[in-house]
């Protein structure tokens, strides 16, 4: 009874479904059920013994992230600003709309409770929504105590033990999603708020209303595709040639394949085939027997769920998540984002075996599975998240329907399976020698199928051989000289297309069906008719475009990086604003650059999207967002050069208007004026940046160079003399030149030169 709250306690889980579930359990099922404020997260009630004393439990939930990262309102509109900005400009963490009843549900709840307690998912994306949960809460009330239920799945002895242990919530592990967060927000909207406006311009028959997003996992996801469709393409097939022996013996045809497998040289292969034809007599020159076997399964892991759901069951990885997700906060498998293979020392898999024994399907497998020398034997993989167990069955069910039932029986198959034993067999070898070329023939005799008896996804064929004695000799049946095509490699399958994104480390176990179905939405890739990824025409233009500029960003090494800082960060050994900034930066070089180089995007993409648009000077430059000159010391916001329409003139206007009008305008005498990367030391606010003047001729003193770099900052009084320049400063007007004045005429006798006080005639 160290902590003492007065008998209140929150606790929040990520959705409807978990809390229900988890609230049944420590109820023992008489929970007291209560509308909140959102319709669709509801509040149970109840009494539990928690940190040695009673106390009445509160549990509800949110649904996934209460909070999320936008930029501040002027930066919002596509127009609003240069999208380079966007790298830097200010971010903050807004409630949505339809997350708002939620917010005042917990903030309402909050008030009667002394501690709260975290019951989300037990991932980096439920730590960080954890964080969000405390963040709202702690707002309400400062002195909250918090803690952590940590488990893997929904059932009695995993929340009990979770109860019993609650420790600290992970900050590393929220840092590492808000830092993924933010580069999100950040390269996404400005990649694609350049690449959408610029195409819709360019190729406006195409492309009209397309938006044409980037993102960095995106990206490379499309890349694999591009890149196995590319090499198919530039595939030529190459004729091999081979020799096969036969022989049959009885009812048996046993077929030799001779031991150099295939040349490329016709004509060394047809003369080693007439040496065997001039002496077609065949010597067993070994036989041997030795036990052969099939492994069994590791287990499973997400990636390989996704997988194989994708393979044999025909069901796409992010359906293959979503049912998932729902038989585990129903309570029937474990945690399903895992990417460990081995099985804890401290689990018990034997009860988890004997619950299937109910089955009339697979029970009379588990119950041998009980009985076999050790009880459950499971074959172990290598990798662990130290987090969560492999994904297996909680609870056994003959009730599930459709593809939850089929994803739910693959689940539990595949534990069996993994739980029993190899599958045993002999296999015999045989050799000969024709001529002194060798050639080889095995079969298999299947002894025990094992696991294969519970695991139809697999397949092992007994192959029959007759018997041969070493030393022997026969006469083949024939020998023939036979050719053949190498074949280009085959599009990408969705398990092929996750293997890669594993392999290279793009995204993580829970984000890979996402973004293969951002490019499938986006229409950047296809599927034929047999479920392979085929390239758009957009598709295939941006990656072509981006490759030629020289920034490889359908590569996957960009991202691999930020994904392996995204890891340390989340481990504590790497700093979140470093590593932020350090992704922020090199983005932003990638950005600056890929804008530079834009037109090669424009002529990627021509062959698939028809002749670019010409496009007017004054369209070009609405298309290129200016840069920040220094930031309006009268709203803040930034000013930038613009040119006017008719005409030359040159003015920086801020991006502010029509709200704030501050402006400072150039003299016709300025023939161009630029934005200097160097920036003042003296002006503020920081950073005010140098501009690069060209005169016209004989408009300066001729002392003066008529090209040189200054600031308009107010610090350079020399340059505020030749631009009849006001020192632009908080509540300043706008320097606008003057209008032309009128000859002063009289108001009486309209006569210049005197005034209607002053007339002759008055």
């Amino acid at each position: 009874s160290e902590y003492c709250f007065g008998g209140r306690v929150l606790c929040v889980a990520e959705k409807n479904d978990a809390a229900k579930g988890i609230a049944e359990i420590m109820s023992n099922g008489r929970s007291r059920r209560r509308e909140g404020m959102s319709k669709f997260n509801k509040i149970y009630e109840y009494e539990y013994h928690l940190f040695g004393q009673d106390v009445t439990v509160t549990m509800t939930s949110v649904s996934g992230h209460l909070l999320g990262l936008e930029f501040k309102a002027q930066y919002r509109k596509w127009h609003s600003c240069n999208p380079v900005l966007l790298f830097d400009a200010e971010v903050q963490k807004c409630c949505p709309e339809n997350m708002k009843q939620i917010k005042r549900t917990l903030e309402k709840e909050v008030r009667q409770c002394q501690v709260l307690v975290i019951w989300t998912d037990c991932d980096r994306e439920g730590e960080n929504i954890g964080f969000e949960v405390i963040d709202v809460c702690k707002a309400v009330k400062h002195n909250l105590q918090v803690f952590r239920a940590k488990f893997s799945e929904i059932t009695p002895n995993s929340i009990r033990r979770a109860c019993e242990t609650l420790m600290e919530p992970d900050a590393n592990i929220s840092d590492a999603v808000d830092v993924r967060q933010e580069l999100d927000l950040r390269i996404g909207a400005s990649f694609t708020r350049f690449q959408t406006l610029r195409l819709q311009k360019i190729f406006p028959e195409s492309l009209a209303n397309q938006l044409i997003s980037y993102g960095s996992c995106q990206f490379p996801t499309l890349g694999f595709v591009v890149e196995r469709f590319k090499a198919i393409q530039a595939f030529i097939p190459e004729t091999f040639y081979k020799i096969k022996v036969l022989h049959e013996v009885e009812e048996d045809n046993v077929e030799f394949s001779w031991k150099r497998n295939r040349l490329f040289n016709h004509t060394a292969c047809l003369v080693l085939y007439q040496i065997c034809m001039e002496n077609p007599i065949a010597t067993v020159t070994s036989v041997t027997s030795k036990p052969k076997s099939k492994w069994r399964p590791l287990p499973l892991d997400t990636v390989e769920l996704e997988k194989l759901a994708s393979r044999k069951l025909r069901i796409n990885a992010k359906e293959t998540m979503k049912i998932a997700e729902k038989l585990y906060t129903q309570g029937y498998i474990s945690y399903p984002r895992t990417e460990t293979n081995i099985f804890p020392e401290n689990l018990p898999l034997g009860p988890l075996v004997e619950q299937q024994t109910q089955s009339p399907i697979w029970g009379t497998f588990a119950q041998r599975v009980m009985e076999q020398p050790g009880g459950p034997n499971p074959r172990q993989g290598k990798k662990s998240d130290q987090a969560h167990p492999p994904i297996h069955p909680t609870k056994y069910s003959n009730t599930l329907q459709g593809n939850e039932g089929r994803v739910y029986e693959f689940i539990v198959r595949h534990f069996l399976a993994c739980v029993s034993q190899d599958a045993l067999g002999q296999e015999t070898v045989v050799d000969i020698d024709i001529a002194q070329e060798n050639f080889s023939s095995s079969g298999l005799m299947i002894i025990a199928r094992n696991y294969l008896d519970v695991y139809p996804y697999d397949r092992w064929s007994a192959k029959v051989i007759p018997v041969y004695e070493q030393g022997s000799q026969f006469q083949p049946s024939a020998i023939e000289m036979v050719d053949g095509q190498t074949s280009p490699p085959q599009l990408l399958t969705e398990a092929d297309l996750i293997s890669l994104m594993e392999k290279h480390g793009i995204g993580t176990d829970a984000t890979h069906a996402d973004h293969i179905e951002t490019i499938k939405s986006r229409m950047y890739v296809g599927l034929t008719a047999d479920q392979r990824f085929l390239p758009g025409e957009l598709g295939m233009g941006l990656v072509e475009g981006y490759n030629s500029m020289g920034y490889e960003m359908s590569k996957p090494n960009l991202r691999a990086e930020l994904e392996a800082d995204l890891k340390l960060v989340s481990e504590g050994r790497k700093d979140k604003q470093t590593v932020l900034q350090h992704h922020i930066q090199k983005y932003k070089t990638v950005f600056i650059e890929s804008v530079r180089k834009a037109k090669k995007l424009d002529e990627a993409l021509s062959p698939y999207l028809g002749a670019a648009q010409e496009v007017a000077e004054a369209e070009q430059q609405d298309m290129e967002f200016p840069l920040p000159v220094r930031k309006c010391p009268h709203c803040g916001q930034d000013m930038v050069l613009r040119k006017k329409r008719e005409g030359n003139t040159k003015f920086l206007s801020c991006t502010g208007f029509p709200a704030c009008k501050s402006a400072v305008w150039f003299p016709d005498t300025v023939l161009e004026v630029s934005r200097d990367d160097s920036i003042c030391l003296t002006c503020l606010p920081h950073p005010v940046h140098m501009l690069k003047f060209k005169f016209r001729r004989g408009s300066l003193p001729h002392m003066m160079p008529l090209e040189f770099v200054g600031c308009i900052g107010g610090c350079d009084e020399t340059l505020r003399e030749v631009l009849n320049l006001k020192y632009l400063r908080a509540g300043a007007t706008a320097n606008k030149p003057a209008a032309a004045k009128k000859p002063r005429t009289c108001g009486i006798c309209h006569n210049p030169g005197h005034t209607r006080v002053t007339c002759p005639q008055r």
